[in-house]
């Protein structure tokens, strides 16, 4: 089938090859259908650890998708960044499934435990062997919903004394047990961040994001 964009939008490398970079959307594509991330997002979530995971991901030609857990209007996150998410989580599902289902920290974790919708996301994409990623208190969701029990996780230390009992700890900055990925905070949040696109894209393209942004 011939391939449709526009040329303004979107522009080929090379004159015969079928690879082409998304200007709007930072991706790249070649011949191959894209990984794609679920970065969910609540009033009160963490606004360093939303952005530079979905930023990386993007970066990395990841097709990101940003689901608003109470709906898809603004988001106020924790230092009153407002976020507009592309959808809500509830539409978002409908268009699934995900490769990588991605949680930031902050406050807002007590709403994503809160949620049956999100503990039904997480269910599913663990019952289908796919990423679960959580960064700062986010991995207490995990516990809330029965999540990976017993792999290998770290977290925020606040969280800490949650999740002891029902997994194996550690304090190293990203752990990945499996299809889990966890980290610790806003400052871990690039490591996080190219772990993901490591497991989602390789190693080379991760190390490629991370040379340009002059990590």
């Amino acid at each position: 089938a011939k391939e449709k964009y526009s040329s303004v939008v979107n522009t080929r490398i090379g004159s015969k090859s079928n690879c082409f970079i998304s200007l709007i959307h930072s991706k790249y594509y070649c011949g191959t259908k894209m990984k794609s991330a679920l970065v969910l997002i609540v009033d009160g979530s963490e606004e360093m650890e939303f952005t530079i995971s979905a930023d990386v991901l993007r970066r990395a030609g990841v097709a990101v998708t940003v689901a608003g857990v109470e709906g898809s209007n603004p988001v106020k996150c924790s230092r009153d960044v407002v976020i507009v998410p592309d959808t809500s989580l509830a539409e978002a599902v409908k268009k699934g499934p995900y490769d990588a289902l991605v949680l930031p920290g902050g406050a807002g974790y007590v709403k994503f435990s809160a949620s049956a919708e999100v503990g039904n996301a997480l269910k599913e994409q663990e019952k289908a062997g796919r990423i679960v990623a959580a960064i700062c208190a986010a991995p207490a969701v995990l516990k809330a919903h029965g999540i990976a029990k017993g792999k290998s996780l770290t977290s925020y230390p606040s969280v800490k004394e949650e999740l002891v009992s029902d997994y194996k700890y550690s304090e190293d900055k990203v752990v990945i047990d499996g299809n889990l990925v966890t980290s610790r905070g806003p400052g871990t949040a690039f490591d996080f961040a190219l772990a993901l696109a490591e497991k989602l894209t390789d190693k080379e393209n991760a190390e490629k994001v991370k040379k340009a942004m002059l990590l």
